[in-house]
């Protein structure tokens, strides 16, 4: 588990960097939790953590100076904290992925947070390399870059670095130990997941184009045929 921990606190970083710097929509839920989910050998269970957070803030749009919730870290700690616990305990049932998301969202919020520090920190830097680009001191204008790209890649990755063991230790020796109805009531939650987030899609329709659209319906198709299975 520690390489693994590793192995996705350095991808999830790099996804994060995309949300300042390259911004090519790998930071995605959509996208970052089935490649996260990809690496642990599990692409389904990060498809579905994905499809649920993406629904979560769809309608949470990065415009002018808000930022939204850091959904992609969100999105990478729900699926590899769901991947590694259901490898842990033997079986990776529906009740232990809605643990992973009420165990996990928060620190989106959080997230928010150190995303907000890293622009403002980076505005300063951005300033001394316009006073070194001036000066035609082209090394101090590099090493400005560098400096922000380090620390948007550093924070994020520490955070990951730090919750996912820690969640998956909670959910690991919490689930086994809850009762009865709270399974049923973790199992129910799953089912109401896609709901809240086709209430939420459906509003961004003319945002976001089909994307809500896929979403919604690939988590309730998964919801039913798994009801089914069961």
């Amino acid at each position: 588990m520690i390489l693994n921990v590793l192995i996705v606190s350095i991808v999830g970083g790099i996804l994060c960097l995309d949300r300042i710097f390259v911004q090519a929509l790998i930071s995605r839920p959509i996208v970052a939790a089935p490649l996260i989910g990809l690496i642990l050998g599990d692409p389904y269970t990060g498809l579905i953590a994905g499809a649920f957070i993406e629904l979560f803030w769809i309608d949470r749009l990065p415009i002018g100076a808000y930022i939204p919730p850091h959904d992609t870290i969100a999105a990478v700690l729900i699926a590899a904290g769901a991947i590694e616990s259901g490898r842990i305990l033997g079986h990776l049932p529906q009740g232990l992925i809605a643990l992973a998301v009420l165990v996990f969202i928060p620190l989106a919020m959080l997230g928010k947070k150190m995303e907000l520090w890293v622009i403002y920190g980076n505005e300063k830097l951005a300033r001394d390399a316009l006073n070194a680009a001036a000066h035609g001191d082209i090394r101090a204008v590099s090493k400005n870059h560098l400096r922000a790209t380090i620390r948007g890649w550093l924070l994020p990755t520490g955070m990951i670095l730090i919750a996912l063991p820690l969640g998956v230790g909670v959910m690991t020796w919490g689930y086994p130990r809850l009762a009865p109805w709270t399974i049923r009531g973790l199992n129910l939650v799953y089912g109401m997941l896609p709901l809240i987030g086709a209430a939420v899609a459906f509003n961004t329709i003319n945002l976001r184009g089909a994307l809500p659209i896929f979403c919604v319906v690939f988590l309730m198709m998964t919801v039913i045929l798994q009801y089914i299975h069961y």
